[in-house]
């Protein structure tokens, strides 16, 4: 398993794919153990690095994985059925915002796909926790960019940076959620329902 990680590390280094930071991952992996996460729900498989990692936590754990992007995603199914997890992983290529979920719900929501439809994913994909489920959003640093939006000089990365510091707002404001954030790899949230609390 660990020679497929340092594969798929490298894959995605030579290929310009962005995946998780070690720390976040780390980070995430000792939340899944501490917490009895057994259902796990991804936005953004890329090419299935976080997913796979998470779902080798623990024995129980299944695993919704979405990507849209269709490279990225016969990548995620390559290195899914490599790691030998076609049991505990399923792999859905949509727009995240587009697919239909029923009769399902996930302890732990893990929001790492398009920056720009962070508020749009979380408002959609939380009627789908359990009671106690918890949701986790990547990237809130942005790579340092995140509060130092004047000094950028693109305007486009101005815009997706403006949209995660309203995103963080929006964490900040929720009445329904408490979010807990955290200065891990680039940046992580905690969100859990207050009544959960």
């Amino acid at each position: 398993m660990k020679e497929k990680i340092l594969e798929m590390e490298q894959y995605a280094k030579d290929h310009n794919v962005p995946i998780i930071e070690k720390d976040s991952i780390a980070f995430i992996m000792k939340f899944i153990k501490a917490n009895e996460i057994k259902d796990i729900l991804e936005l953004g498989s890329a090419i299935g690095y976080s997913a796979i990692l998470m779902a080798s936590v623990k024995d129980d754990i299944k695993l919704t994985t979405i990507e849209r992007d269709e490279a990225r995603y016969m990548e995620c199914l390559k290195n899914v059925k490599k790691c030998g997890m076609e049991n505990k992983i399923n792999v859905v290529c949509q727009d995240a915002l587009e697919v239909n979920l029923s009769g399902v719900a996930y302890d732990l929501i893990f929001i790492d796909a398009a920056k720009g439809q962070y508020t749009k994913f979380f408002e959609k994909y939380k009627y789908f926790l359990k009671p106690g489920g918890v949701i986790i959003t990547d990237n809130l640093k942005f790579h340092g960019h995140v509060g130092n939006r004047n000094n950028i000089a693109s305007r486009n990365l101005k815009q997706l940076v403006g949209k995660i510091e309203n995103y963080i707002d929006f964490l900040k404001n929720n009445d329904e959620f408490e979010t807990k954030f955290y200065d891990v790899g680039d940046g992580l949230s905690v969100s859990i329902r207050k009544n959960d609390v």
